[in-house]
């Protein structure tokens, strides 16, 4: 079992002055989902090398059991450091992608030509797509065979646009993932701020917010059989 960790590789949040990057609970709880049922994982970013860290997402009060076993595995932070190049990805070599977010994919994978495609054959394919929070942002521009935008008639939930008032981003952001799903025909869901929430229909599963990060490695796995 083959999967792709795709991550972000944009730092720089809008004209705010502030970093950004993924979400470490994002990655690290769906990293150790995935590899303890016995996937076999490869990370990837749009710049290849070490992506950017959203540093308040290291801060004490967003640790988890899962970032604190990566603070403790030098093998997944080396993993980390050399992520490929995405462009050097052939799909053809994976059973399943997992997009984490942080704020980071609004601003290049959710417009990256090279995810786009990816996402589109691995659809194509048959095999199952997931993405989680901000990174259901990667579904911008993906189509179907027919055109049709990818998330059309598919239950999806992402970051809602609540919890981006609520972290005040809803200036700042280039666009809202809430907003962006229900504009592309996404039946779009989502629980009460905070609270863990997945979609699952057909190949496409999408997790509401950090809290759901777990939830939606597990939903990947479900679908994969496993």
């Amino acid at each position: 079992m083959n999967i792709l960790i795709v991550l972000t590789s944009h730092d720089r949040l809008g004209d705010s002055g502030e970093k950004t990057g993924f979400w470490l609970e994002e990655f690290a709880a769906p990293y150790y989902s995935l590899k303890d049922a016995g996937a076999t994982l490869t990370l990837a970013s749009p710049a290849g090398g070490r992506p950017p860290l959203d540093p308040k997402s290291d801060v004490p009060d967003f640790q988890t059991d899962a970032t604190r076993r990566f603070e403790q595995d030098p093998g997944a932070q080396a993993q980390l450091a050399t992520t490929l190049k995405l462009g050097t990805i052939n799909p053809a070599d994976y059973d399943a992608v997992f997009y984490p977010g942080g704020h980071g994919p609004l601003w290049d994978l959710a417009e990256d030509r090279d995810s786009i495609t990816l996402i589109e054959a691995l659809y194509g394919a048959g095999k199952p797509i997931a993405a989680v929070c901000h990174a259901p942002a990667v579904l911008r521009h993906t189509k179907t065979a027919d055109g049709k935008p990818l998330v059309n008639g598919k239950k999806v939930t992402g970051f809602s646009n609540s919890e981006e008032e609520a972290v005040g981003l809803t200036q700042i952001v280039p666009f809202l993932v809430e907003d962006m799903l229900n504009a592309n025909g996404g039946l779009y869901t989502k629980a009460e701020d905070w609270h863990s929430h997945v979609e699952t229909d057909g190949l496409l599963i999408t997790g509401q917010n950090p809290g759901s990060s777990e939830a939606t490695a597990l939903a990947l796995l479900a679908a994969l059989g496993k």
